[in-house]
């Protein structure tokens, strides 16, 4: 018989800091661009309150029973799984979940970083006023010439890699927990600044308009999936990063006021994290448009909006170089807090192997960043070689994100929901409102797998589907394709809208189409 594999990375100091770590988790750049984006294309408000039900339909309920494995766990995901299921005395396999959440995190970590250090780059960029004045033709040529410099890039995706792994390096303790109670108030103090900064532009009203109207008739059954996919992959479901983060989280903490232990619930912190998430990705649209209206911009500018139409809008406006620089710094960070989230599962499976922390971030760092440089060359040296789904980069993100993260929510859905005991589920929830518990568990069983399954299908069919046969998103004028789109929308839908003509002619300039760019899931 094995030994027993004990705990040896540490635990948070309390439950909000799990909270912060699990929001920074969650919280990425597809918060800061993409769901404030789909959100104005599929019906404002409307889209919002299907998106909250989606959260609570999907995203909730699967992340408690991700939580909850970690916790009961206490390892690694792969650790974790197989201790799990010998208490539950099933298979072994089912420490397939584990693996598949670890391999997706270290797939996704190698080419998340190639794009987060473009943020890393535009936050020098606006520092130093490089912004300042610029044009349209400018903006975009600034931004075609970063992708087209593989010298630079390979620069940044090491930076960031180091950035990243440093923290990592330092354990739960000394590195997530200090990194996250760091980044996470910095984090939503540079949001806060920035929305009152909106607030002071001429375009405020009109920004929050187009974020918030309700418009049900663009709720369609796309938008349904649209939602489904957010609530999934924004909250980091499915690549193991949750359950680990999960298996630091104490199961009870000491109240300030009586001395008394008090059980951490599951549910209601998750419930927290969801809502923080949430808020971050509508407070950065409240950022953002008001910035594109006031300057006559176009919003509808897809995954170039970020690099393109932003960096434009603060070159022309008052203050911009401050507020760009911070806006940058704002992405920087949620980058990182995501990056260090996706190098823990490896990290800590290694580190129950025998390997020293930081040996194990290194051999996790430089195989990510290795990984990584394909990613890189895909937007310059690679980029007219294509296989399977496209480039290097694409192939990358199609299988992880939209094939290896759906599947591996699935799979933690079922094994909760089905294969658990009722009893450990139960207890380790810590639910005292037995109807509650049974909401939950109708939901992990039934409803959660068959909203991921038909997010996958749908994710799939659109990716290999003809392009005349992928319904577009309610735009009558032709669109410019982009070279990739977030897991679980069909590149032939969420790409940058037609350049419209600038509110005020009196500034000189309208955007061009943005180039092809990303955005990665977390």
């Amino acid at each position: 018989m094995k030994q027993e594999i004990k705990p040896v990375h540490g635990m948070w100091a309390s439950r909000w800091v799990f909270i912060l770590a699990a929001t920074g988790s969650a919280v990425g750049l597809g918060n800061i661009w993409r769901f404030p984006y789909i959100t104005g294309e599929n019906g404002g408000g409307a889209f919002v309150l299907l998106y909250l039900l989606c959260i609570a339909v999907v995203g909730i309920p699967i992340m408690a029973a991700e939580v909850m494995l970690g916790r009961k766990g206490g390892l690694s995901p792969i650790n974790s799984m197989r201790k799990v299921a010998a208490d539950s005395k099933v298979s072994q396999r089912w420490a397939g979940i584990g693996y598949l959440g670890a391999l997706s995190a270290f797939l996704i970590l190698s080419f998340y970083s190639a794009v987060a250090s473009w943020a890393l780059y535009y936050a020098w960029e606006a520092a130093r006023g490089v912004f300042e004045g610029i044009t349209a033709t400018q903006s975009e040529a600034h931004f075609n010439d970063m992708l087209a410099n593989p010298g630079l890039l390979l620069g940044y995706h090491t930076l960031f890699m180091v950035l990243t792994m440093v923290v990592v390096a330092r354990g739960v303790k000394g590195g997530l927990e200090k990194a996250v109670q760091i980044l996470m108030p910095l984090l939503f103090v540079l949001l806060v600044v920035l929305v009152g900064y909106a607030a002071t532009t001429p375009g405020f009203n009109e920004g929050v308009s187009f974020l918030f109207a309700f418009d049900f008739s663009k709720l369609t059954g796309q938008a349904i999936i649209v939602a489904v996919g957010q609530a999934f992959f924004t909250l980091s479901l499915g690549m193991g990063a949750i359950m680990a983060y999960g298996a630091y989280m104490p199961k009870a903490v000491k109240d300030k006021k009586t001395g008394r232990s008090k059980p951490v619930s599951i549910m209601s912190t998750v419930a927290i994290i969801a809502l923080l998430d949430t808020l971050v990705a509508l407070g950065a649209g409240v950022a953002m448009f008001p910035l594109l209206f006031s300057s006559g911009l176009e919003v509808s500018q897809g995954p170039g909006m970020m690099f393109v139409t932003l960096p434009l809008a603060f070159g022309q406006m008052p203050g911009g170089l401050l507020f760009g620089s911070l806006f940058f710094v704002l992405v920087v960070c949620a980058a990182w807090s995501s990056s260090i989230s996706l190098g823990e599962p490896v990290v800590a499976w290694l580190v129950e192997r025998g390997l020293k922390r930081s040996m194990a971030a290194l051999v996790v760092g430089l195989g990510a960043w290795l990984l990584g440089v394909g990613s890189v060359l895909s937007f310059n040296v690679w980029k007219d070689h294509t296989f399977l789904v496209g480039t290097f980069f694409d192939n990358m993100e199609f299988l992880s994100t939209t094939v290896m993260l759906p599947l591996g929510g699935l799979l933690i859905a079922i094994f909760a929901g089905w294969v658990m005991k009722e009893t450990h589920a139960r207890k380790e929830l810590g639910i005292k409102n037995f109807k509650l518990y049974l909401v939950w568990r109708a939901l992990v069983r039934i409803f959660s797998p068959a909203a991921v399954v038909a997010l996958f299908v749908y994710s799939i069919w659109s990716a290999v589907a003809p392009a005349d046969e992928v319904a577009p998103v309610q735009e009558p004028e032709p669109v410019a394709p982009a070279a990739s789109q977030a897991p679980g929308v069909e590149a032939e839908t969420e790409v940058p809208a037609p350049v419209a003509e600038p509110a005020d002619d009196s500034e000189g300039y309208e955007v061009p189409p943005a180039p092809a760019a990303v955005e990665p899931a977390p």
